[in-house]
């Protein structure tokens, strides 16, 4: 299951290909449960394609991919996802191949075998309103000022109180 190191890890992975403009985007055909894709594929591509990937950047356990018209592909691994610059495990749980141009790397890949992950394209006021505004502080950036003031007044074991994402979002 992808956690938050592993997601964070993927994102340094996704690095060389900042730079890069995207010549295409394919759904490729997959028998196995179906992800979540919004939008549906044909506008996604029409959104996409001829964009500059600017940064690469990761909400949780969510990486972002910033493209220069300020859209941001938001990629969800949840439990079996994997974001890949080079061929995935197996051809059949693959779903979704970003053709890149104007770097050192081809492709951009989004395999997932239990089909639990998600692809969504957003404008900057949706990535407020259904990504930061329900996460809070980035795990890797909370300092223990701010987990004292969230969490100091709870009785709860550690564990518990930690996992209670909106004591700190």
């Amino acid at each position: 299951m992808p956690e938050l190191p592993e997601v964070e890890t993927m994102r340094r992975g996704l690095l060389p290909i900042v730079g890069s403009r995207v010549v295409g985007a394919e759904r490729p055909p997959c028998q196995r449960r179906p992800i979540v894709f919004s939008p549906p594929i044909g506008t996604f591509r029409r959104r996409v394609v001829g964009k500059r990937i600017v940064a690469i950047g990761r909400r949780g356990k969510r990486v972002l991919i910033d493209l220069e018209d300020l859209l941001t592909i938001v990629v969800e691994p949840r439990m079996t996802g994997l974001v890949l610059l080079s061929e995935p495990p197996t051809q059949e749980h693959l779903r979704l191949r970003l053709l890149l141009d104007g770097g050192d790397v081809p492709e951009m890949l989004f395999w997932d075998r239990r089909g639990l992950g998600t692809v969504r394209l957003l404008d900057p006021e949706s990535l407020r309103r259904d990504i930061d505004s329900k996460l809070g502080v980035d795990a890797l950036e909370i300092d223990e000022a701010i987990l004292r003031e969230r969490l100091g007044s709870s009785r709860r074991p550690i564990k518990v109180a930690l996992l209670d994402q909106s004591r700190i979002a």
